[in-house]
């Protein structure tokens, strides 16, 4: 059986006892102390848990061994995991130490951020997922794991250390490892001094991300979700795509219309292999925005479909019956998958967005993810791979599939997409219809997100949703702002709400997000979940994204 939650949230909650327990170590937590074997690790399986015994670089007990050793590099610890009797939830690995009492910690999100990243003090039970930054006025202590572990990692800080959290379920159940040692981390650390947080978050990017991918060119164009919402066909397209092209300046690098949500025959499921009625020929759409000089993309859902399907083709548990979600460990799946990025493509179209699949296959958002990640007691049909392996698994199906068709995540984990994606969606939806919500989105991601920019993918804000809800003078300054900012510029711009004033900002804004631009740095960053204060391209400007604003608090 499972182990109950509340045994989980218990230990969570229980990190001060056992400090009290194993007694902290006096000397301060530095880089080195991280990358180096911790003080104690812990494991659990689904019927109990227990502390693994040290015997020098291996943990062992209760048939699990734990071993580590330093990276190729010697740049950080690699940690390996064996436990062939046992179906293995987690493991905990805890460094005994003393934190500096003024820093503030910073830490990552599982896929998008929900307005939630900000800089704080030290929170015992707050999970910071894939690595934590920790700063004060005498320097930057980053810890971290490297891009495609094979666990969902995330760390803990409290007064008696570092934790670090490595999540090895498969769905909400046990993993059966078999006799295989499963790469779990590369564990890596680093000190920075007489730097700005933002510069040392941006080299240790580097570190976590030896392999990343980005678009050859800015990325920059349109999407009318935000004044559509759905709500349009192929001629509005067309419409739209045309209204981009005269907005883009006589660059080689030319801007994208992304066809979103609202195209196919479900509506937000599949099949992806035909339009609905307003959207009869999608290779004549494709081939008409082209000729525009523009370039397609579209959106999908790969994950769920209103098709007639093999039973054991779908996904059991992670929506408790809500959802007719397919399992991308099943070969047909996978065959399935291939085929319909092969059909997109084979269409013409230069980007796929491809969206929901965290949500399709953990049944949980984000923000509700937590310390848990999904709600025990349901597997994957292949028990023998963690949930990290099959999400890694599953998006190399997806770059394997599009070739060179550039991939933009929306709704995926950045450790897994890093390498595999050119951009991604770091941020919830923002609006054209609230302006509360896409300066709670919109600028939050992007100031906290950006230091991977360039490094793990281009980091995709979201829309500028340019409608009559949002009062002009709040839009123009988020439209500067991404134009400005390194990061890819895509705008909803609604026809009744553009006029002379618009277009012309318009222009002046894809004419810089048409040319490469340095990552902007937010200097208020520290103080603020919404930072109003910038430095672009090596100048400051400030932004007031308050004044004006008449919408309802979220």
């Amino acid at each position: 059986m499972n182990m109950p939650r509340r045994r989980f949230n218990a230990t969570l909650a229980g990190i001060g006892a056992f400090a009290r327990a194993v007694g902290a170590e006096s000397r301060t937590l530095s880089a080195a102390r991280i990358v180096a074997p911790p003080s104690a690790i812990h494991a659990f399986w689904e019927d109990g848990s227990g502390k693994l015994n040290r015997d020098g670089t291996r943990w062992t007990g209760d048939g699990i061994t734990v071993r580590t050793e330093p990276s190729a590099t010697g740049a950080g610890m690699r940690t390996y995991i064996t436990s062939p009797g046992k179906r293995l939830l987690r493991v905990r690995l805890h460094w005994s130490g003393a934190l500096a009492p003024d820093y503030r910690f910073l830490g990552d999100a599982w896929e998008r951020g929900y307005g939630d990243l900000a800089w704080r003090g030290l929170e015992p039970e707050r999970p910071m997922p894939w690595y934590f930054l920790a700063a004060n006025r005498t320097g930057v202590l980053c810890c971290g794991v490297k891009i495609n572990p094979g666990a969902f990692c995330f760390w803990q800080t409290d007064p008696s250390g570092v934790t670090l959290w490595l999540d090895v379920r498969n769905g909400g159940s046990g993993v059966e490892l078999g006799d295989r040692a499963l790469a779990a981390a590369v564990i890596v650390a680093q000190d920075y001094r007489g730097q700005t947080p933002f510069s040392a978050a941006r080299q240790f990017c580097k570190r976590i991300a030896d392999h990343g991918l980005s678009m050859p060119q800015p990325l920059y164009g349109g999407n009318n979700w935000y004044y559509a919402y759905g709500n349009s066909s192929a001629d509005d397209i067309r419409s739209d795509a045309g209204r981009v092209a005269s907005w883009a300046p006589s660059s080689p690098n030319r801007p994208f219309m992304v066809i979103d949500d609202g195209w196919s025959p479900n509506r937000t499921t599949g099949p992806w292999s035909h339009g609905n009625a307003r959207f009869p020929d999608m290779p004549a759409l494709a081939a008409d925005i082209l000729r525009m000089n523009v370039r397609p993309g579209i959106w999908f859902r790969p994950l769920t479909t209103r098709e007639t399907v093999p039973d054991d083709w779908l996904l059991r548990g992670a929506h408790e019956g809500r959802m007719l979600t397919l399992d991308p460990t099943v070969s047909g799946v996978q065959e399935k998958i291939r085929s319909d990025v092969h059909t997109l493509t084979a269409w013409g179209y230069q980007l796929l967005k491809h969206d929901f699949s965290t949500y399709d296959l953990l049944g949980r958002w984000g923000f509700q993810m937590g310390a848990e990640l999904t709600h025990p007691g349901w597997h994957f049909a292949d028990r023998s791979r963690t949930n990290a392996e099959i999400f890694r698994a599953f998006y190399q199906l997806l770059r394997d599939a599009a070739g060179g068709t550039a991939l933009l995540g929306c709704n995926t984990v950045g450790h897994f997409a890093a390498g595999l994606f050119e951009a991604q969606r770091t941020g919830d939806d923002t609006s054209g219809r609230d302006w509360a919500r896409t300066r709670k989105m919109g600028v939050n991601t992007l100031a906290f997100r950006s230091v991977q920019n360039g490094i793990f993918f281009d980091t995709d804000a979201d829309c500028v949703g340019l409608t009559r809800d949002i009062p002009w003078k709040l839009n123009r300054q988020w439209l500067d702002l991404l134009a400005l900012s390194g990061t890819p510029l895509f705008v909803s711009a609604a026809p009744d709400a553009v006029g002379a004033e618009q277009q012309a900002a318009l222009r002046e804004a894809f004419a810089r997000a048409a040319e490469q631009q340095p990552t902007g740095e937010p200097l208020d960053w520290l103080d603020t979940s919404e930072p109003g204060h910038w430095r672009l391209r090596n100048r400051e400007s400030r932004f007031d994204w308050f004044s004006g604003d008449s919408s309802l608090p979220l």
